[in-house]
């Protein structure tokens, strides 16, 4: 080894010395604890929000500068925004030496973060006015937490869901320095997003799990996986923000799902046994949930077959007209066809003479829930289901811009695909008006008999077909 290697060796040896030194000093006899206002003042400068740490302030030195705080609170106008029993800031040593922090990463551990929606459409992580401006560039090359919840609120709507167990683990996070709104258009990252369990007002589900990567305003979630109603769901999500509005494209399909899991929260019976098959492809655009609605436009499905439906066999009760006065249509085929709509048809019905029985078990063959979804409304394409001995279809719209039921009429369908007795349900989702059957074939017995052999011998007897779908008449 040459001389000058060797001083240069031993220079460098000198300097990681003296710097060990330095860190062993400083951890020493620097009260660290005593810049903590200044830290929390820096911090609340960044973000527009207040910083607080309620416990003791830690560093140290190697193999990088890191930062540890205890008991950390971010709130914003009035409203706790993230909470963390510990967080960890590294920060990228070399550039201090120039009076200039850089902060690598920023690890949390059992955070609980809170978004909320105003009812005036403000979210309560929104700088005030009076601090808004322009927003500082930023770059970590990684984000991460464990443990963690996640609750979002929407005032306006009531809605609304908790995620626990959850982890997050993201990198190459760039924010471009920019004023004013479109922060998304400006920032860049990739990450992975796994939650143990989520849950809404009626609903939970369990395994969720997505990656997200994007840039230049447009983000990509897939694959988006979770398990709901015993089924297992799968997706992905484009989301824009190029344009003036935000636009989103959703697919999604939800796999041998079971149907009493599905609406256990309607009753606490067993109402419904089997399993189904849920698809959506639904584009939207806008930046509310009316807005969203406004614009959603795509197709979305529900099938399945061999379903049992307890406390009711169907044929014997289809078979007595007279019977249909006490037995509504409405009640059947929204309780099958409302899986594609979610539970909105099911607000101000209660499907009551399915829930109370009048005994025996129904075998449903085949149900096929086909809709078009355009500006909002969503327009039967097909929609019949089948039973050993009958059919029931329905024709209509469901329009979610207004919350209206649109012109939908349920009817048991010959085997021609004309109607026998139909039912017409209209009004608004939280209030329908139900109308009682229109029986437009009554005739039993020895008459009909006679009728049908009469049918045999002259052509004839044509009617309006109400339905020509997929689902055959029984045999």
């Amino acid at each position: 080894m040459s001389k000058s290697i060797k001083t240069i060796s031993f220079i460098i040896a000198a300097l990681v010395g003296l710097l060990v030194l330095a860190a062993i000093a400083l951890s020493l006899f620097l009260d660290v604890n005593a810049f903590k206002p200044r830290f929390e003042a820096a911090a609340s400068g960044i973000t527009g929000m207040e910083v607080q740490i309620g416990g003791r302030l830690e560093i140290g030195f190697f193999p990088n500068l890191l930062v540890t705080l205890n008991d950390v609170h971010i709130r914003n106008r009035g409203t706790e925004v993230v909470t963390a029993r510990e967080a960890r800031v590294g920060i990228d040593f070399l550039p201090l030496l120039h009076k200039e922090v850089r902060i690598e990463k920023i690890a949390l551990e059992h955070p609980r973060i809170s978004i909320e929606k105003a009812r005036d459409g403000r979210f309560n992580f929104e700088k005030t006015e009076h601090a808004r401006g322009l927003l500082p560039s930023l770059s970590l090359a990684k984000v991460a937490f464990s443990d963690g919840t996640f609750r979002y609120v929407d005032r306006q709507t009531g809605n609304g869901f908790d995620a626990a167990d959850c982890s997050l683990d993201a990198s190459h996070l760039q924010l471009s320095e920019r004023k004013g709104p479109g922060i998304m258009k400006n920032l860049s990252f990739s990450a992975e997003l796994v939650c143990g369990d989520v849950r809404t007002k009626n609903r939970t589900a369990s395994d969720l799990r997505f990656t997200v990567a994007g840039q230049h305003g447009v983000f990509d979630l897939k694959p988006l996986t979770l398990r709901a109603f015993a089924g297992q769901g799968s997706g992905s999500i484009r989301a824009d923000f190029t344009g003036a509005v935000p636009l989103y494209h959703v697919r999604y399909s939800l796999s041998q799902f079971r149907i009493e899991a599905f609406l256990k929260t309607l009753s606490p019976k067993n109402v419904a046994e089997g399993s189904m098959d849920f698809n959506a492809n639904l584009s939207m655009q806008g930046e509310t949930m009316d807005k969203l609605r406004q614009t959603m436009k795509g197709q979305i499905s529900l099938r399945g077959k061999n379903l049992i439906l307890n406390g009711h066999d169907l044929d014997r009760e289809f078979t007595r007209y007279e019977s249909s006065q006490n037995f509504n249509l409405v009640d059947v085929g929204a309780f099958f066809f409302a899986g594609p709509v979610g539970l909105a048809v099911t607000k101000g019905y209660n499907f009551a003479s399915l829930f109370q029985g009048s005994g025996g078990r129904s075998n449903i063959r085949t149900v096929v829930s086909d809709w078009k979804v355009e500006r909002g409304i969503a327009q039967s394409q097909d929609v019949a289901m089948a039973t050993d001995k009958n059919r029931v279809a329905l024709q209509g719209g469901l329009d979610f811009v207004n919350q209206r039921f649109d012109n939908v009429t349920v009817a048991l369908i010959d085997d021609k695909g004309c109607i026998r007795v139909q039912q017409k349900i209209h009004g608004a989702f939280n209030k329908p008006a139900v109308e009682k059957p229109s029986t437009l074939k009554s005739l039993t017995g020895s008459v009909a008999n006679l009728l049908k052999q009469v049918g045999r011998l002259f052509s004839g007897g044509e009617c309006e077909v109400f339905y020509a779908g997929s689902v055959a008449p029984p045999k």
